[in-house]
């Protein structure tokens, strides 16, 4: 790994209406600073962040995705944050191109609930019942929801990712929105974690566009280890 600095932008992905909270995404433009798998997984982990990005290729929008564990093909809230970061219409991943739109301050993805990793949904009968969840052991990933307006497509929900990486509940998750979105059927409005808010909206061909806000919270240089 290079031993000068890697500048990182940290973004907050999903922010909620007032512009707060959101699930924080750090990316790494220049991708080539951090080569290797290896590298780029202790970096992820050193972080500790629920995601990290390395742009290997900022023109066709090539991305390569981390959490502090493990690699994935797919997630949602790092590849809209890259989209706004970067200003694409079009992202490379393993899973495929991914399309992305701007529409005022929020930031869509056109993506498939197959792509994205395996979460169990678990419903509760209010939006007081998912408040009050403590953190369960880890093991299991575990998407909480109810509705707060069944009629209106309004959802509370919280995720606990059960890894045991040090992210005991994820603030914004694209991933298992859209597993949400093609259980049901229909357009949502997701209030998750402490105010964040993503919306999604089912498309043809059993795809489904995701989107929310993205802020960037910082810029910090880091020297690898």
């Amino acid at each position: 790994m290079s031993e000068r600095d890697v500048l990182i932008d940290v973004l907050r992905v999903f922010c909620g209406p007032d512009g707060r909270h959101g699930n924080a995404l750090a990316v790494v433009r220049e991708g080539a600073d951090v080569p290797g798998e290896a590298a780029r997984q202790e970096l992820a982990r050193q972080l500790g962040f629920s995601e990290t990005v390395f742009v290997d290729d900022p023109e066709r929008g090539t991305v390569d995705i981390y959490t502090p564990g493990l690699r994935l093909p797919f997630a949602g809230h790092p590849v809209v944050g890259a989209a706004w970061l970067l200003d694409l219409d079009v992202l490379e991943l393993p899973v495929g191109d991914v399309f992305a739109r701007q529409d005022g301050e929020f930031t869509w993805i056109t993506a498939r609930a197959g792509w994205a990793p395996p979460r169990t949904l678990r419903q509760y009968a209010s939006a007081a019942e998912v408040d009050a969840l403590a953190v369960p052991e880890p093991g299991e990933w575990i998407y909480a929801w109810s509705w707060q307006d069944e009629a209106a497509g309004r959802v509370r929900a919280r995720a606990f990712p059960g890894r045991g990486d040090g992210i005991d509940e994820d603030e914004a998750t694209g991933a298992a929105a859209l597993l949400l979105t093609r259980q049901l059927g229909r357009a949502l409005n997701i209030t998750q974690g402490r105010g964040s808010q993503l919306l999604t909206a089912p498309g043809p061909d059993d795809t489904i566009e995701l989107g929310g806000r993205v802020l960037l919270e910082r810029a910090m240089p880091r020297t690898p280890s």
